[in-house]
C-alpha cells in the first residue's frame, strides 16, 4: 500500500532542511502530480507576512494549495499549549488538519518546525510524526557531533526513522557508515551531502535586506547574485593601488562611499575580460558620491549593482560574514540548485521506496479514533440504547446525534426522558433521536409473540414471553433481531448478564465460532491495543481460548489492526510448564491450524510481547515477540484485573466491553461508564454491524 506522505525535520540550527524539502517534492512530481506542503508550527511572524519556505515552495512547483492550509499553529502557541498540558489540542489538530489534507492531494510532505536549541522542538517534532503516523527523514548539520543522543531519542518515541541526511559534511561517507552502523539500526537509509558555496553564501538581496540597504544603481533583478566572497578594500591606503590579483567570480566590494579612487578600480575591473564579474559594491556609512560622479557610474558598461548602507565599513564587514541564507521565492538559483544537489547525492529509487512504503508498528489513539468516526459518519447505522433514564446516555447520545454519526433510538418514558433532557441543558436532534416506550410501543405484541414462537420449545410460556417483553434489554435485543436497528449498547444501569442474555437466547452465535467472548480497545498513550476476554468467559478450555483467539483478531482486523496476536502466560516458549501453561500451549497450535495465515505466539509473557528487547532474547525467531497487538489472556481474572489497571495507572480510555461471536452486534457497558465511553461503544457498535 502506498503512503502518500512524508515528515521532514531537522535537530540543527541552518542543518540546509530545505534541500532535502525541495529534492523530495521535486522527486515525488514525477511519480504524483497533485502535491502539497504542510508544515504544523510555524513562527509568530508568518501570521501577518507569508513565510518566504511556504511560498517558495508552492510558487516554484505550482501546488494547488492556499497559504492558510499549509500551517496549524504559531511556534509561541505550540510551546505555550505543550508547556501547559495543552498537547491533545496540538496533536488532534495537526491531525485533522493532515487528514483532510491527504484526503485531497496524493502526496503531503510535511515539515517539522525550525530548530531552536530547545529539546521541547525535538519532541515536538517526533510526537507530531508519531501521531501522523508519517515515516521520518531527519536532516543534519555535519558538525553535529550528536547523532547517538538524538537518534536515541527518536527511538524511544517508537517512530518510524527511515532516513538520515547528514548535510555540509566532508567526511568521506565510507568513514561515516562505519561510525554509524554502531547505532543506527540497518533499516535506516543514510545520505551525505558536501558543504556547497551556493547554498552556503548570501546572495546580494539578503545582504540589501540585512542592512534595509537602499539600490542606487541596478535593478532588482541583479539582487539574485551570490556573494562567494568578499573584500573590505576601504582599509587600503590612499596611495595603495587596489589588489586587482584576488579578484574573481561572484566577489562582493565593500567600501566607503567617498573612496572615488576604489570605487572607479572596481568599475573598471568589472569591465576587464582579465577578472571575474563582480556581485555588487557596498558604499558604507551613509556617505554617497557626487550627484555627477553617480551619473557617470550609471554610464558604465556592464554595471554592478550598487548599495548604499547607514552602518560603518568594519561592522558592514562583519554583519556579511555572519548572515545566515536561506533558499527563498526570490531565488530560483538556489532553489534549483539546491534540487541539483540532492539529485547527486540523495535521490535514488531506494529513497522513494523508502518513503512510500506503508511501514508502521502501531494505530495511534488519533488515527483509531479518526477511522472509526470516519466509518460510522459513511455507514449511518441506527443503534438503540434501552437505559433512557440514565443522564450519560442521554449526553452519548445527543454528541453522537449532533456528529451526524447515526440514528438512535431511547427506551423510555418520552415524557420522562424529555423533561430530564430539558433539565440537564442537553443538546437534542428530533431528526435523528428516537424515544420508544416499550410498554405502549406498537411493537410489543408482535414482538413478545416472535420471542414465545423462537422459545416455546425451550419451555417459554405466552405469559412469561409478554412479561419478559417489558424488559428493555429483551425489547432491544428484539429490535435488533428484527432488523429494526443496527445493534444495541446497554449495561450502564444493567448487568453483563442482563444485557448479553436474551441476546444469546435468541440473536445467537455466528456458526464459526462456538464461544461468546469480549475485547477493550486499550487507548494507551502512543498506541491502540487489544486486550482479550476481559469481560465474558471465567475460565476457557483450549479450544474456547482458540475461538476467543480467532475472533479477537478479525474484530482487530475488521478496526484497522494487522493484527499480531499473543496469547499470554506466565512463561514464555518451552521455558515453563503447568496446567494453565500448557492450555496456552494448546489453544496456540489450535490457532495455528484453524487459521494457519495468522501470526500468532503462545505461551509468551506480557514483556515479551511488548518489548523489542526482551522478546528478541526469549523468543528470538518469533514474529510476534516485542511487537503483539492483540493480547488474549489465560482467564478472566487476569484480563479483568490487567485492564483495568492498565486503564487506571496510565489512564488511558478502555473500549469495551466489545463483544464478539454474536450474529448481531450487542454491546456491553461497564456500569461505571463515562460519556466518553459509552460515545466510543456506540462508534465500535457501528461498525460491527457493517461487518456483520
Amino acid at each position: 500500500m502506498i503512503k502518500n506522505s512524508v515528515f521532514i525535520f531537522s535537530t540543527d540550527l541552518y542543518s540546509g532542511k530545505s534541500l532535502a524539502t525541495f529534492g523530495i517534492m521535486q522527486m515525488i512530481m514525477k511519480k504524483k502530480h497533485c502535491l502539497a506542503i504542510f508544515r504544523p508550527i510555524i513562527e509568530e511572524s508568518c501570521y501577518s507576512v507569508k513565510d518566504d519556505h511556504i511560498y517558495a515552495v508552492i510558487s516554484h512547483f505550482q501546488l494547488k494549495i492556499f497559504y492558510e492550509e499549509t500551517f496549524c499553529f504559531s511556534r509561541k502557541e505550540a510551546i505555550f499549549l505543550y508547556k501547559y498540558g495543552g498537547n491533545h489540542r496540538i496533536y488532534d489538530h495537526i491531525f485533522k488538519k493532515h487528514k483532510e489534507l491527504e484526503g485531497s492531494f496524493d502526496f503531503v510532505l510535511v515539515e517539522g518546525q525550525d530548530y531552536y536549541n530547545d529539546n521541547r522542538d525535538i519532541e515536538l517534532n517526533t510526537e507530531v510524526a508519531k501521531h501522523l503516523q508519517l515515516p521520518i527523514i531527519l536532516v543534519m548539520n555535519g558538525a553535529n557531533k550528536n547523532i547517538k543522543t538524538v537518534y536515541d531519542h527518536i527511538r524511544r518515541q517508537h517512530v518510524n526513522f527511515i532516513i538520515l541526511v547528514i548535510n555540509k559534511t566532508l567526511i568521506p561517507f565510507q568513514l561515516l557508515q562505519s561510525y554509524l552502523t554502531r547505532y543506527l539500526p540497518p533499516e535506516v537509509v543514510v545520505f551525505t551531502v558536501p558543504p556547497d558555496d551556493i547554498l552556503d553564501k548570501p546572495t546580494i538581496i539578503e545582504i540589501q535586506k540585512e542592512f534595509d540597504a537602499k539600490l542606487i544603481i541596478g535593478s532588482k533583478y541583479d539582487l539574485n547574485k551570490i556573494s562567494i566572497t568578499y573584500i573590505i578594500s576601504s582599509f587600503l591606503y590612499c596611495n595603495q593601488s587596489f589588489p586587482l590579483s584576488i579578484l574573481n567570480e561572484d566577489l562582493l566590494i565593500i567600501t566607503q562611499g567617498d573612496r572615488i579612487d576604489l570605487i572607479l578600480a572596481t568599475l573598471i575591473a568589472n569591465i576587464s575580460s582579465k577578472y571575474g564579474h563582480i556581485s555588487a559594491l557596498i558604499l558604507t556609512g551613509s556617505i554617497l558620491p557626487e550627484e555627477t560622479f553617480l551619473n557617470i557610474m550609471k554610464s558604465v558598461p556592464n554595471f554592478i549593482p550598487i548599495l548604499a548602507g547607514y552602518c560603518d565599513t568594519l561592522e558592514t564587514s562583519q554583519r556579511v560574514a555572519s548572515i545566515r541564507t536561506h533558499c527563498c521565492s526570490q531565488n530560483m538559483v538556489k532553489l534549483q540548485h539546491s534540487i541539483n544537489l540532492f539529485e547527486e547525492y540523495v535521490e535514488n529509487p531506494l529513497l522513494f521506496e523508502k518513503i512510500t512504503l506503508k511501514k508502521y508498528k502501531y494505530i495511534t489513539p488519533q488515527i483509531f479514533h479518526y477511522n472509526i468516526v470516519k466509518q460510522s459518519k459513511i455507514a449511518q447505522k441506527h443503534i438503540v440504547l434501552p437505559e433512557g433514564n440514565d443522564e450519560r446516555i442521554l449526553l452519548a447520545a445527543s454528541f453522537f446525534s449532533k456528529e451526524g454519526l447515526g440514528k438512535i433510538t431511547i427506551l423510555g418514558n418520552p415524557k420522562k426522558i424529555m423533561a430530564k433532557v430539558n433539565s440537564l441543558g442537553i443538546s437534542w436532534e428530533e431528526e435523528r433521536i428516537t424515544i420508544l416506550d416499550p410498554v405502549s410501543s406498537n411493537f410489543y405484541e408482535d414482538f413478545y409473540s416472535t420471542l414465545y414462537h423462537l422459545r416455546k420449545e425451550k419451555g417459554l410460556k405466552l405469559t412469561e414471553a409478554k412479561n419478559l417483553m417489558l424488559d428493555i434489554s429483551y425489547f432491544g435485543t428484539m429490535m435488533v433481531y428484527k432488523g429494526l436497528a443496527d445493534g444495541m449498547v446497554s449495561g450502564a444501569e444493567n448487568t453483563t448478564a442482563s444485557t448479553i442474555r436474551p441476546a444469546l437466547q435468541f440473536i445467537r452465535t455466528r456458526t464459526d465460532i462456538n464461544t461468546v467472548s469480549s475485547i477493550f480497545f486499550m487507548l494507551l498513550k502512543d498506541r491502540v491495543l487489544v486486550y482479550g476476554d476481559c469481560a465474558i468467559v471465567p475460565d476457557p478450555t483450549a479450544e474456547q481460548l482458540a475461538d476467543i483467539t480467532i475472533v479477537s483478531a478479525k474484530t482487530a482486523e475488521d478496526f484497522g489492526f494487522e493484527p499480531k496476536v499473543a496469547l499470554l502466560s506466565y512463561s514464555s516458549g518451552h521455558s515453563g510448564s503447568g496446567k494453565q501453561v500448557e492450555k496456552v500451549r494448546i489453544a496456540t497450535e489450535i490457532v495455528k491450524n484453524r487459521a494457519p495465515k495468522l501470526l500468532v505466539e503462545g505461551p509468551i509473557q506480557y514483556d515479551a510481547a511488548v518489548d523489542p528487547k526482551v522478546g528478541k532474547k526469549k523468543l528470538p525467531n518469533s514474529h510476534v515477540a516485542g511487537s503483539a497487538n492483540v493480547f488474549i489472556f489465560p482467564e478472566l481474572n487476569t484480563g479483568n484485573n490487567t485492564y483495568k489497571a492498565v486503564q487506571r495507572e496510565t489512564k488511558s480510555l478502555a473500549i469495551g466491553p466489545v463483544i464478539q461471536g454474536l450474529n448481531r452486534p450487542i454491546n456491553d457497558l461497564s456500569r461505571g461508564a463515562s460519556v466518553e465511553d459509552i460515545y466510543h461503544t456506540l462508534l465500535i457498535t457501528s461498525i460491527q454491524s457493517i461487518r456483520n
